[in-house]
């Protein structure tokens, strides 16, 4: 392809309004088609010759030498025009063109063309001009290389056409450019040394980005290779193929030149990378030179001094924060180095993998001295933070185990009212928990010292002549804690002591409170017995089991009264030996005492009247079974009786037909069959004499069973007299009791 002359933006606007173009069509010698549409409008000649200028500029030689058909559109001009503008062809393209169709309008130049023949002044012109209409134009141009404004099938948008073309010439020129000053620049770089002009890294830059320009080619070049752009293959010559706009053959094609172009860009732009690389990879390890020592002289020097004149752990809470606080300020100066360790540490390990021998070792020989340096500065910066939170930790367990210690030692100094059991065992609980927490704390303190002294004990240490001042200061550090401990085990011993005294005092009245309480629960628990006792225990049974069920029951009841009544009145008598250890007088004591024995007075009376009615209704359900054991008896004897009736019967039956051994068999088995019925005879006679027996020993038990009656009415009597006897009894012994009682409250 011929180098292109003229560029589309210098002509741009001229251009746009499509004075003449290239359709892509061709002539059937495969000549190039050149339409020129005339207009209705004054057409320039200046501007149509400069249009065709351009328009001739872009096909090979190869190309042109196949000569151009001229379409000179004329149905919408006049006649003078079509003439200017064929014979300025003659001056513009007089060897280019071949052939010139002038398409005139229907019946409207026929006089004036008599006046013109174009046919005869083609030595003149250098090419043959046919006047011909539109629909006759097929005649020399197959239809399919002609436009849709000739009846054709060719599609053709010029404002595309003119777009792409733009595209093109930019990309040419930026990539001839381009091209020009990559290679000036890699050229340069050969004769130049590697560390003198620094200062040239500016002509590194070239007028143009060489990615844009290569994005631009490869999107140019994949629209040329689906032929949107500057013809395809298939689109013209011998009246084939579709519709498809093919604007020129592969001869005019800009794929090769765009192909050429990207890979000499591609290549000259690779080596352009080698050469910026190499170059920032110089640039690169002079800063990280220059960062890595400014890195160690600063944690070297005002890094190391900071943390040697920061060596105090405080005597408090809020100095062990201060000083915190100062730590905090000399990390966030260090954290701004240690940030731009990290930086060089990345940059120098992505330069290790890509960098020369010598390069190498200086990058590792700088890594190993940055790290050692950033290493030993950022273990100090934590020794002295772990230092710190020990301290502060220390110091907090120091404020709290005070504070417990006065909590302890006014709950001690206040005088305990004693309430009631409850109350005391709250307090005395209350007092156990807080000794406790004391002891707890006090063994944290002992630990949380010992690793504040092993802390320091850990730090780093400075040369001879700088370790005074800090060892110094250090020793007195270890003495504040030491001092503090002994202080505070020395309070704690007084206070346990104190403790020991008021848990003893406490537990008596404790245990004050617990018997009188024991003793109320006692008269209470008897209370319910005697309730038990008088509403559910009523029921005397039904048979003789049951009764002596329910007897042995009540007797068990009993015992656990007797029981209850003997707790409640040993708990009383431990009531007086507290109240006079303690040197107190009860108050509920005083009347507990008759409470019970009267509650104990009342259900011994009761328990003997159940027992008693439980011995009684005993005896009658045992009379009475054996009154209905009689009556069975006699109802069996009478069942007998019947039953030998039927087997007399039996047996004379039996009798009368002995002799028919056809109907009972032979005579042996007759005579068995009789011994048994003999012997059956023999039981129930025996057993009917038996019952008759027990029927008389019945009637004499009955005769005693009545007697036993009237007796029980006589004993009752006897007993309800003897209660009222054993009622005054208590009554008198109850009241001395009560007065032994208010003379022994009374002692105390």
């Amino acid at each position: 392809m011929s180098n292109v002359t003229m560029e589309a933006t210098t002509i741009l606007p001229i251009l746009k309004k499509k004075l003449a173009f290239l359709s892509g069509g061709k002539d059937r010698r495969s000549g190039l088609i050149l339409t020129i549409p005339l207009s209705s409008d004054q057409t320039s000649m200046e501007e149509l010759s400069a249009t065709l200028d351009y328009l001739l500029s872009i096909p090979s030689e190869k190309c042109k030498a196949r000569g151009f058909t001229v379409i000179v559109d004329g149905r919408k001009s006049q006649w003078n025009i079509v003439k200017t503008v064929v014979l300025m062809l003659q001056n513009v393209i007089p060897a280019e063109v071949s052939l010139v169709c002038v398409v005139k309008p229907d019946e409207f130049w026929d006089k004036k063309v008599t006046h013109f023949c174009f046919w005869k002044e083609k030595d003149r012109l250098g090419f043959e001009v046919i006047l011909v209409s539109a629909n006759k134009l097929t005649r020399y141009i197959e239809p399919c290389q002609l436009t849709d404004d000739f009846g054709g099938s060719l599609d053709y948008d010029h404002n595309d056409w003119l777009n792409k073309r733009l595209v093109f010439e930019k990309f040419t020129k930026e990539s001839t450019s381009l091209l020009d000053e990559l290679s000036i620049i890699n050229e340069s770089d050969k004769s130049s040394s590697v560390d003198k002009d620094k200062s040239a890294d500016s002509a590194l830059l070239p007028s143009f980005d060489p990615e844009t320009v290569l994005q631009t080619g490869h999107e140019l070049l994949s629209e040329l290779q689906q032929r949107r752009f500057n013809g395809s293959e298939g689109g013209g010559g011998g009246g084939q193929g579709g519709p498809a706009w093919c604007p020129m053959e592969e001869e005019l094609l800009a794929q090769p030149q765009v192909m050429k172009l990207l890979d000499s860009l591609r290549e000259q732009y690779t080596r352009y990378q080698e050469l910026c690389r190499q170059r920032n990879k110089r640039t690169q390890l002079d800063e990280i030179h220059t960062k890595v020592m400014q890195v160690v002289t600063w944690l070297q020097g005002p890094g190391s001094d900071l943390l040697k004149t920061h060596q105090a752990i405080g005597d408090s809470m809020r100095a062990a924060q201060a000083l915190q606080q100062k730590h905090e300020e000399i990390e966030s100066q260090h954290s701004e180095w240690f940030a731009v360790y990290v930086e060089l540490n990345q940059q120098i390990a992505a330069l290790l993998g890509a960098g020369e021998e010598e390069e190498v070792v200086e990058l590792k020989a700088l890594q190993q001295q940055l790290s050692d340096v950033c290493y030993r500065q950022a273990a100090q910066l934590e020794t002295r933070q772990n230092v710190l939170q020990a301290a502060q930790s220390f110091h907090s367990t120091t404020q709290e185990l005070s504070q417990q210690l006065d909590g302890l030692l006014g709950m001690l100094c206040a005088d305990v009212a004693p309430a009631d059991g409850a109350s005391i065992q709250q307090n005395l609980k209350l007092l156990e928990e807080k000794l406790q927490i004391v002891e707890a704390g006090l063994g944290s303190l002992r630990q949380k010292g010992a690793l504040l002294m092993e802390q320091m004990c850990s730090q780093p240490s400075w040369s001879l002549e700088e370790t005074e001042s800090p060892a110094g200061e250090q020793q007195d550090n270890v003495q504040q804690i030491q001092a503090v401990m002994e202080e505070m085990q020395l309070r704690k011993q007084r206070c346990e002591d104190m403790v020991d005294v008021r848990r003893l005092k406490m537990l008596q009245m404790v245990q004050l409170f617990k018997c009188e309480e024991d003793a109320l629960q006692a008269v209470e628990w008897l209370g319910e017995l005697l309730d038990a006792l008088l509403k559910t225990h009523v029921r005397l049974g039904d048979e003789s089991q049951e009764t002596r069920t329910m007897l042995d029951k009540h007797r068990k009841f009993v015992d656990v009264a007797q029981s209850t009544y003997d707790y409640g009145r040993q708990l009383l008598q431990a009531t007086v030996v507290l109240c006079q250890s303690l040197r107190c007088t009860t108050r509920s004591s005083g009347d507990t005492l008759p409470r019970l024995n009267r509650v104990w007075k009342q259900f011994s009376v009761s328990a003997e009247e159940r027992q008693q009615r439980l011995e009684l209704a005993l005896n009658f359900h045992t009379a009475a079974e054996r009154v209905r054991q009689a009556e069975r008896e006699r109802e069996r004897e009478r069942d007998l009786t019947a039953l030998c009736a039927r087997c007399h019967s039996s047996r004379l039956e039996f009798v009368l037909r002995i002799g028919s051994e056809q109907y009972f068999g032979s005579p042996s088995d007759t005579a068995a069959a009789a011994e048994g019925v003999r012997e059956r005879l023999l039981l129930v006679e025996e057993r009917r004499l038996q019952l008759q027996e027990a029927r008389l020993h019945n009637d004499e038990e009955e005769e005693v069973l009545n007697g036993q009656e009237t007796r029980l009415d006589v004993i009752g009597e006897e007993l309800s007299e003897k209660e009222e006897e054993e009622e005054e009894e208590e009554v008198e012994e109850v009241g001395q009791q009560d007065e032994e009682l208010a003379r022994a409250t009374q002692d105390c």
